[in-house]
């Protein structure tokens, strides 16, 4: 089976099929390592935080180090300062009339953690996607080539084995191109699915300690 003969002697619809199916690839790919790459930096950044944070001897030091970092924590431990800031500053107003300093917090919070794990999940619907529609358009692109080969084996008159095993060979090259592009996009939306979650359920976990924290403190020490 050779794909060039395939590329060169198919018609415009087989190089269209075999064209999107490269692209469907290169983006699967720039997506999994992109999307394995921050994971790295964001599980490294966010361990060594969480362990610096709760080891703060106060508030200031605690948030000085949440202005540095860039992993979701941080940003939540921002968030939830940024919060309480506006509350205290609305107290007097109908925002303290209306809800009180547990519910604004849970709120501000959930909003947050909504943010950062929709973050997390950018790219998968792709690889999602890639992993199964790919082996479709590669079948479909078998069946155009074995078609176009049984009009071209009908034009010449000559079926022999020899024949029709060449072109027909030849255009089942569609079909493993098709598993070639679903295979890594399907194994790689997997792993990151299990990633975030483990990453997801520490995330959680971090945002209820620290809601207790603040409401237990008060968050003295937050100017």
């Amino acid at each position: 089976m050779d794909l060039s003969l395939v590329l060169h002697s198919g018609d415009p619809v087989l190089q269209a099929t075999f064209a999107l199916l490269v692209l469907m690839s290169v983006v699967s790919w720039v997506v999994i390592v992109a999307r394995s790459r921050l994971l790295w930096v964001m599980k490294r950044h966010q361990q060594r935080f969480m362990n610096e944070f709760w080891d703060a001897s106060d508030w200031q030091v605690a948030l000085s180090l949440a202005a540095k970092n860039q992993s979701p924590a941080a940003k939540l431990a921002t968030s939830a300062a940024d919060g309480l800031r506006h509350y205290r500053a609305h107290e007097g107003g109908g925002l303290g009339k209306g809800v009180s300093l547990d519910e604004y917090l849970v709120r501000k919070l959930r909003t947050r953690l909504s943010q950062e794990t929709a973050q997390m999940e950018r790219g998968l619907t792709w690889l999602a996607t890639t992993g199964s529609v790919a082996p479709f358009i590669g079948l479909f692109g078998t069946v155009w080539g074995i078609y176009n080969a049984l009009v071209g084996i009908a034009a010449s008159g000559n079926a022999s084995l020899a024949t029709v095993a060449g072109p027909i060979g030849e255009a089942l090259v569609a079909t493993a191109a098709g598993l070639a592009v679903a295979i890594p996009a399907v194994v790689a939306y997997n792993a990151f699915i299990r990633a975030n979650r483990r990453f997801g359920q520490e995330l959680d976990g971090f945002t209820h300690d620290l809601h207790a924290q603040l409401l237990t403190e008060g968050g003295h020490g937050i100017r």
